[in-house]
């Protein structure tokens, strides 16, 4: 396979602040239809590779392309579109869940769509009523999986997970994970989900080990 038919290459990317590297020299490739698991211990630069390959942050050193293209030569909010981060924290907007949900389609200019908002709600467990919900009044795990929603309801090519079920019950981890696998099987969405239990996620077909001095790829039985 050519560079140019990479879906996503990373080359030796590498982010220091104040003299303290906070992630070394680290390369990927990534297809449509992949799904990496990136595991570590805390400080090995999970989550600044992350926001490095979702343009949230630039790196000292190395270059993130995508399809062929380096990504400092594609205008920023096209890219967001393709290669779309979900924070570990959830950042959400407004005043209502319908707030958040309804951002995808105010970005695009699109007419919005609560017949498809609240039919991903279903899916993650969560009620239709749920639209009008105040978002100080949602738990951790509401929050985490709003946040999911509002990046799903126009899938992008690429989806960065930053330990998005962190806060919720085995019950509704087992329901995103089946999502997320779904997606990546016939819909064939390119991931890499941070996560500190390699356990968790058993669709991975590939586990990325980031350490403080390297990184180590490894295969993952899929269930």
């Amino acid at each position: 396979m050519s560079s140019t038919e990479i879906l996503l290459r990373l080359q030796d990317l590498s982010f220091s602040l104040n003299q303290q590297v906070l992630l070394r020299p680290t390369s990927l490739e990534l297809n449509p239809g992949e799904f990496t698991l990136l595991t570590g211990p805390s400080g090995s630069g999970k989550s600044t590779l992350l926001k490095i390959v979702a343009s949230l942050q630039s790196p000292t050193g190395g270059t993130v392309w995508f399809e062929g293209k380096n990504i400092n030569e594609i205008k920023a909010e096209s890219y967001r579109q393709q290669v779309s981060y979900c924070f570990q924290t959830p950042v959400l907007f407004g005043q209502t869940v319908l707030d958040n949900l309804a951002l995808p389609y105010q970005i695009r200019g699109e007419k919005i769509d609560k017949s498809r908002m609240t039919h991903w709600l279903k899916r993650v467990n969560l009620s239709p009523e749920m639209l009008n919900k105040n978002v100080q009044e949602l738990s951790g795990g509401e929050k985490q999986r709003i946040s999911l929603l509002r990046n799903l309801q126009f899938l992008p090519k690429v989806l960065l997970l930053d330990e998005i079920t962190s806060a919720l019950d085995e019950e509704n981890k087992q329901t995103v994970n089946a999502i997320v696998a779904e997606l990546v099987n016939e819909q064939q969405l390119a991931v890499i989900w941070v996560t500190h239990d390699t356990n968790e996620i058993s669709h991975a077909k590939r586990v990325i080990t980031l350490a403080h001095d390297t990184a180590a790829e490894s295969d993952h039985e899929s269930a």
